[in-house]
């Protein structure tokens, strides 16, 4: 198992800014410069733009604001900004090795065109990332349902390029929401052997400098400056959640696509709760909605929740304005005729059938007339349309 010294995190900034290798070149840069290009395919690459004016938008919060106060944009299913056509075709041979089906269509599965790199530098703060074993049980790598997102960039490698962007700005903090997928193949399971390679991953050197250790405790901006906050949506068992890193929202208390939000404790001994709204597929209209339904009803489903979240005051202590609150813009209706793809329900189809633009579009609006409100983690797919979607999350 890959394990990057913390020997390499030390050159991290200073291999990111190189623009060319020199005589000069330390054995750590080229070591991090290889674990970055591993990652590439999940990860992404740098913004283009220039003035990235959130970047590092996190250096004017004070310390004490807890991380429950802020306004925190999100990328859903954030590893699939490079899969295409083209690339389940190159990775057939290796998607299902069992013989069982393969995936559907590319576009059933993208729900993003820009990777991790660029949404860091644009604001986003909050990854939604599925792992599971490679086909052949190798390596934990990233997944959305039966799709294969990369045969090359492993957990390890990608975590390690999350670091490596704190190195390079750590006045921010990152939420990284990991689930374990399945359906991956016929018999795939969350196992002892992918439970091992999943805490040598996060039981590194690495990780111990750059994941925050304490459990059950969302915190402050502070506390969490240079680090990942762990966001655990997979079971270990035998006590091992309430000691691990991070926040355990396990799959057991996640009810499947709840329409009007759950709330779910993570910490029973101080009540620490987080409210969701995961409402991804409006299956509930029927198999022939039109997709102009479907966006209003998924845009329903997120109105609701970011005005409970401005609300504060839920639940039977009224303890919501110190909880978090997570809200998925994201969804698709993929079982409707006519499907309704995850890039329809974001951004619409540009006809007259959605006038009023996808989800993405009437979120804009909604986020310009709640401005000031505390909003949460808000979860989009394709966050980086329209351009001012991110700004406006955070309030800017």
């Amino acid at each position: 198992m890959r394990r990057p010294s913390v020997l390499l995190l030390s050159c991290a900034a200073a291999a990111l800014a190189a623009a060319d290798l020199s005589d000069a070149t330390t054995l750590g840069q080229l070591a991090l410069q290889k674990v970055l290009q591993d990652s590439r395919e999940v990860f992404g690459v740098e913004s283009n733009d220039s003035s990235r004016p959130y970047a590092n938008w996190m250096s004017s919060v004070p310390d004490a604001t807890p991380l429950a106060h802020l306004n925190i944009p999100g990328t859903h299913d954030a590893a699939t900004w490079n899969y295409s056509q083209a690339t389940q075709d190159a990775l057939a041979y290796a998607t299902r090795c069992d013989g069982g089906a393969g995936p559907a269509p590319a576009q059933v599965y993208r729900t993003q065109r820009l990777g991790a790199a660029a949404a860091l530098d644009a604001g986003v703060r909050f990854f939604d990332l599925r792992f599971a074993f490679d086909p052949m049980d190798r390596d934990l790598v990233f997944w959305h349902g039966e799709a294969l997102l990369s045969a090359r960039a492993a957990v390890d490698d990608v975590l390690f390029a999350f670091y490596a962007w704190l190195e390079a700005h750590p006045s921010e903090a990152v939420l990284l929401s990991f689930q374990y997928e399945g359906g991956t193949k016929d018999g795939a399971e969350f196992d002892d052997a992918a439970k091992d390679r999943l805490r040598g991953a996060l039981g590194s050197d690495a990780a111990e400098r750059y994941v925050r250790r304490d459990s059950g405790r969302l915190g402050t901006v502070g506390e969490s400056r240079g680090k990942i906050v762990l966001v655990r949506r997979f079971d270990m068992g035998g006590g091992e959640d309430e000691v691990l890193p991070g926040l355990h929202l396990g799959p057991g208390q996640w009810p499947d696509n709840d329409r009007k939000g759950f709330e779910l404790v993570y910490n029973s001994t101080s009540n620490e709760t987080a409210y969701v709204e995961d409402y991804y597929e409006p299956s509930d209209l029927g198999a022939n909605s039109t997709v102009a339904e479907n966006i209003q009803a998924k845009m329903g489903a997120v109105k609701a929740h970011l005005e409970k979240a401005a609300g504060g005051a839920v639940g039977t202590n009224g303890d919501g304005a110190d909880s978090l609150f997570i809200t998925f813009a994201s969804g698709e209706n993929d079982a409707n005729v006519p499907h309704v793809f995850p890039q329809t329900m974001a951004l619409g189809n540009g006809t007259e059938v959605t006038p009023d633009g996808g989800v993405n579009h009437q979120l804009v609006k909604l986020l310009r007339e709640m401005r000031g409100s505390r909003l949460g983690v808000v979860v989009l797919d394709f966050f980086d349309e329209p351009a001012e979607l991110v700004g406006l999350v955070l309030g800017f």
